[in-house]
């Protein structure tokens, strides 16, 4: 559906050159929620803006149902415009407009009829929850409700690709949860592709099938969340990653030996794959290798049929025991590391 084809953009300030996009390559199937993470400068919010051309690049092609909007004239690449909404950080809302009528704006400029005007707002306002707030100015409502409302009007011309520039950046954790299952909503009600940037893995992983990952302006990796997530080689990925040491329950911290001693067992910090899931790797512990232990703690996630994140067990069998289960982990390429014995 959108392929963006060796993209470069280049920006020029006080006779000083920057490469905000360098051959960037990277297409999205219809249908799909694609996210575009890197940090701050890396080039994604003048990504998502050559999409729809409101950054024209220096070279390269964007071709989105077959056609090159770089070839579009003027009074083309508008009428392509009208079926590709875009939501910002800041909601861009008129204040002297209420709620409906900042819905009803792109329909206004379209010349479409009262009567269908008012019928399409309330459809759109019902679908983002927001039937009560139809004559309420933006002063009025919270960040997530204007964001909302951004929505609303992004969708008011039955777009079939919905741009998202750091759309929840500016909303706090909650909020932003329920603006991303409002748009995970929209994209399997109405078949709408989604393309966001962000520079939070929350984000990402709450709702996108597919990432890429951009820095400095290149595209140093894309794939599925699993693939991305999965890549603890790339240093970049692994900053976006939590790579954090567990803390060690303060009962336990407070006796932690070093060095092995009678009668103390290993804590062992586990972190998991996508290749070995929570319970078969438990169940191989007890079951196989017949090594009591106890899970200290345990921060799991789960994406699609894959699990992620790490475990902090208490291997309490014999010596030579507890050893069989650390060379099960190094075998299974599960990364391990002996944090003390208590």
């Amino acid at each position: 559906m959108i392929e963006i084809k060796n993209i470069s953009k280049t920006f020029y300030q006080k006779k000083q050159s920057f490469k905000a996009l360098d051959r960037i390559n990277l297409n999205v199937e219809q249908g799909d929620i694609v996210g575009i993470i890197g940090f701050s400068g890396a080039g994604k919010s003048t990504l998502i803006r050559t999409v729809n051309l409101l950054e024209k690049p220096d070279q390269g092609q964007i071709i989105i149902n077959d056609k090159d909007f770089t070839q579009l004239s003027s009074k083309q690449l508008a009428k392509e415009r009208k079926k590709i909404g875009m939501i910002f950080q800041h909601f861009n809302l008129l204040s002297s407009r209420t709620v409906f009528d900042n819905v009803a704006l792109p329909l206004e400029l379209d010349h479409v009829s009262r009567h269908e005007i008012r019928e399409k707002v309330n459809e759109l306002l019902k679908i983002v929850g927001l039937e009560d707030k139809a004559h309420d100015y933006p002063k009025s409502l919270s960040g997530g409700q204007k964001q909302r409302v951004a929505i609303a009007r992004a969708l008011a011309n039955d777009p079939y690709l919905l741009l998202c520039d750091e759309a929840t950046s500016a909303l706090d954790p909650t909020t932003t949860q329920s603006i991303l299952q409002l748009l995970r909503d929209i994209n399997q009600r109405l078949g709408i592709t989604i393309l966001l940037i962000t520079h939070e893995m929350e984000v990402i992983k709450a709702i996108c099938n597919h990432v890429a990952v951009i820095d400095k302006g290149k595209l140093i990796a894309k794939g599925t969340l699993t693939e991305i997530i999965s890549d603890k080689e790339n240093p970049i990925i692994r900053q976006f990653i939590n790579t954090d040491i567990m803390t060690i329950p303060q009962e336990l911290n407070k006796k932690i030996q070093k060095e092995p001693q009678e009668g103390l067992f290993p804590l062992v910090e586990i972190e998991l794959n996508e290749k070995v899931s929570v319970e078969e790797l438990l169940s191989t512990i007890y079951e196989k290798y017949k090594i009591p232990y106890k899970l200290l703690k345990a921060d799991v996630e789960y994406l699609g049929n894959s699990n992620f994140g790490k475990l902090l067990l208490q291997l309490q069998g014999e010596t030579e025991e507890n050893q069989k289960a650390i060379y099960y982990f190094n075998q299974n390429n599960i990364q391990n590391t002996v944090r003390g014995y208590a």
